[in-house]
């Protein structure tokens, strides 16, 4: 009988790494005779789960993951602990490195990848906020169309069609329905940040730190509590969360008499921390951040309303950051500041008056990578080898649905001239949609988005989709015009 595998993949965002990572690891051990059980643990929550007879079976465990995973199940385990793009990128060599550098889970001080047993090594900032940010998705989408179809029945129009004012008509049973659908995607976007904040101080110090940190980040969200003009945003909610997640790290270390011990997890830090972090809230942070990003706000709209390229060059740069590092920490950063802007507008002027800007160029990037591999495999068929046109199509797979990832296997291979063809043409999608006054409400970034999703536009589908298809063909040529012919 052949060697066993149980493996756990997770990604921050939980949709793409988390899966190619799964497949790779599949595909390598059933090359190499192995057996394998792939549990993944994505958006959609914990999959093909693995039992505690597949794990005791296992001669090894490998967990390929960007994101916190309790690992208390593998317990006298030999484990090795790694990133996601371990997996995707070489899952042969990983199976290998397995077997030969895996270590028994559970003896201290024994290091499993980047943990250490026994001994604190904190994980990345950024894994923290995607942490935070994997939860929120879903929140963001619902809330986010919930607003756009209801927002359709808010504009009201005379006899000859022309729209006179916005607001709902609730003399007509579908006017009342379309408030309240606007009321709960408003609520969704009040909840959304405070969700965030407690998931990144989940992912710092475990549940008894979630509590805390949405009490937190929503007072510092509230402005008529602070008494300010707007809201901390997503600064005020990331301050909140790692101020709970680390505060909350200290308490649980500290001896507590074993009578009390029962009560910490659910009463004693719950207690401490939230009137600690409600106090910092409204004493010492919450005014400060709020000043500050009401400016932020303020400024961008001037920006806006003053320069006419103001727009086109911000779009284009979140569309450069989006097709840089394809999933990575820049393009997340640009996913997070085009969210960020969005919701904390939206809260503070209105839908009305929410700035779209990085939401949408960031969006209409988010697919420009695959799908300009797969259409210069179409448009250059010399210049690819057989296997690099089954990737293309694969990476059309996932572009035409808003998975930049798709496009990392051809970045990895051939990096500076991808990244090159990237950046360009995520640019000018960005930079299109900014300039023809494109708002991207929600659905999915790619041309498919024209259709799956709210999108206000000039012309219906075709402003988005020639924007998009206008970054995926500058991507197409530059990649086709600067590729050597394809060696089988």
């Amino acid at each position: 009988m052949g060697k066993r595998i149980v493996a756990v993949t997770a990604c921050a965002a939980g949709i793409a790494h988390t899966y190619m990572a799964a497949e790779s690891l599949e595909v390598a051990a059933k090359e190499e005779g192995y057996d394998i059980k792939v549990e993944t643990q994505g958006s959609i929550g914990a999959e093909n789960v693995l039992t505690e007879e597949d794990i005791e079976k296992a001669d090894v465990v490998i967990i390929a993951a960007d994101i916190n995973i309790d690992l208390v199940r593998f317990s006298g385990k030999k484990l090795l602990k790694v990133r996601s793009v371990e997996a995707i990128q070489d899952s042969k060599k990983l199976i290998e490195k397995a077997f030969n550098e895996a270590q028994i889970f559970g003896k201290k001080g024994t290091k499993v990848g980047n943990v250490t047993l026994g001994k604190t090594k904190e994980n990345s900032f950024f894994k923290h906020i995607m942490s935070g940010i994997s939860y929120m998705i879903p929140m963001v989408i619902g809330a986010g169309l919930l607003l756009a179809v209801a927002n359709i029945f808010a504009f009201q129009k005379d006899d000859l069609g022309r729209i006179v004012k916005w607001g709902f008509d609730t003399s007509t049973g579908v006017g009342i329905l379309m408030q309240r659908l606007f009321t709960v995607g408003q609520v969704g976007f009040k909840l959304m940040i405070p969700l965030f904040a407690g998931f990144v101080a989940n992912s710092i110090a475990d549940k008894p730190a979630i509590a805390p940190a949405m009490i937190g980040a929503y007072i510092a969200n509230d402005a008529e509590l602070l008494g300010a003009k707007t809201g901390g945003g997503f600064i005020a909610a990331i301050i909140v969360a790692f101020i709970v997640g680390y505060l909350v790290k200290a308490l649980k270390k500290i001896k507590w008499p074993k009578i009390l011990q029962p009560l910490v997890p659910i009463m004693i830090i719950p207690l401490i921390s939230i009137f600690l972090i409600s106090m910092i809230v409204f004493y010492v942070i919450g005014g400060p951040i709020s000043g500050m990003m009401n400016s932020l706000y303020n400024s961008l709209t001037y920006l806006n309303n003053t320069y006419t390229s103001a727009p086109i060059i911000m779009g284009a740069i979140i569309g450069a950051m989006i097709g840089f590092d394809l999933g990575g920490p820049i393009n997340k950063t640009a996913l997070i500041f085009g969210t960020a802007i969005f919701t904390d507008t939206v809260a503070k002027f209105g839908i009305q008056n929410a700035n779209f800007v990085p939401q949408t160029a960031s969006q209409a990037a988010i697919s420009v990578a695959p799908l300009g591999v797969w259409l210069a495999s179409i448009l250059f068929k010399n210049k690819f080898t057989k296997n690099e046109k089954i990737s293309a199509n694969a990476a059309f797979g996932m572009g035409i649905v808003g998975v930049t990832e798709g496009a990392i296997p051809f970045a990895a291979s051939d990096p500076v001239r991808m990244i090159i063809a990237n950046v360009a043409g995520s640019a000018v999608a960005g930079g299109l949609v900014a300039a023809f006054g494109v708002k991207f409400y929600g659905g999915i970034g790619s041309p498919l988005g024209a259709i799956i999703g709210y999108i206000e536009q000039p012309i219906p589908i075709i402003t988005w989709v020639f924007s998009v298809m206008a970054g995926v063909l500058v991507t197409a040529l530059i990649i086709g015009f600067t590729k050597r012919k394809g060696v089988e």
